[in-house]
């Protein structure tokens, strides 16, 4: 999960030095922005065949919430 959330960190902020790691928050990365937010979500989704609502990506505080919420779409697409 990490490993491949690192690569779409990298592309997205044109970062080979990001790492993705659970507590990674948005202050700690150069750049990310609101519109770099939605860039991130949007490679996120293609990346693993997921959703996500509005309201599921507002309220997310790091990384690791991230991975959690892909983790429970990938066990119920339908969640």
């Amino acid at each position: 999960m990490y490993e491949r959330l690192t690569e779409l960190l990298r592309d997205v902020f044109d970062d080979d030095t990001l790492v993705a790691r659970p507590d990674l928050t948005a202050d700690q990365v150069a750049g990310w922005d609101s519109f770099a937010h939605l860039r991130l979500i949007f490679a996120v989704e293609k990346a693993f065949g997921v959703k996500f609502a509005a309201s599921q990506i507002s309220s997310l505080k790091n990384l690791g919430e991230l991975a959690a919420l892909i983790e429970a779409k990938i066990a119920k697409p339908s969640a």
